[in-house]
């Protein structure tokens, strides 16, 4: 046999067992994504197996939580009104109780009212949302009404039996009936304007805070 004729059948037969062993050796590092790219300058990089999550911007146009609607209310009211309103919106969420006037024990409408307006010593109201409406309080159009004034409905009833605290921006806190809780509502649904009543102002005039003194 021919020395070239011999050289090439071994290489012939060596390389397959060679490149057997070296598959056998050879491990693919943790991580790889399958994607070798080469740079412009021949430099290899590998793709990055990091995901970058784009995250959406924040929408301007939402709608306000009945939190964020009760803190509005409050910068913009007096600092009796602001009393009342507090008082109030540290409640919502308690369950209706009839007879309730506390938070431990719940509330019904009146009593969220009474418990509402206790630390402000110039006003005593009666203990149901018929006499509040009747003797107490100035009478106030709904064009004018302030946060703090009280507003009276007649469900299924031709009287007052509902009473609510209103907030500013057709706004009102109240507890509702029955299997609800304290809750923000709105002058703007049909079912309120159709049983709303009156408007009181119960709470005195406050004389400004700052006083101009000329000279």
């Amino acid at each position: 046999m021919r020395p070239i004729f011999k050289t090439w059948l071994t290489i012939c037969l060596l390389l397959p067992l060679a490149a057997h062993a070296t598959n056998r050796e050879q491990h693919l590092p943790s991580g790889f994504t399958g994607y070798t790219a080469k740079s412009s300058a021949g430099t290899p990089y590998v793709a990055s197996t990091s995901k970058t999550v784009a995250r959406p911007a924040s929408s301007k146009a939402h709608r306000k939580a009945p939190g964020k609607i009760a803190a509005a209310s409050l910068a913009a009211a007096n600092k009796q009104s602001s009393t009342v309103l507090s008082r109030a919106v540290n409640v919502l969420g308690t369950p209706y109780r009839w007879g309730g006037s506390s938070p431990s024990k719940g509330f019904d409408c009146s009593g969220l009212v009474k418990y509402a307006f206790n630390d402000v010593a110039t006003v005593d109201l009666p203990r149901t949302s018929s006499e509040m409406a009747s003797g107490h309080g100035q009478k106030v159009e709904r064009k004018d009404l302030k946060p703090g004034d009280l507003l009276f409905f007649n469900i299924k009833s031709r009287k007052v039996n509902h009473v609510a605290i209103y907030l500013g921006n057709d706004r009102f806190i109240h507890a509702p009936r029955r299997g609800k809780s304290v809750t923000i509502d709105t002058l703007q649904k049909p079912y309120w304007q159709n049983h709303y009543v009156v408007a009181k102002r119960v709470l005195p005039k406050e004389k400004g805070a700052l006083q101009v003194v000329q000279r």
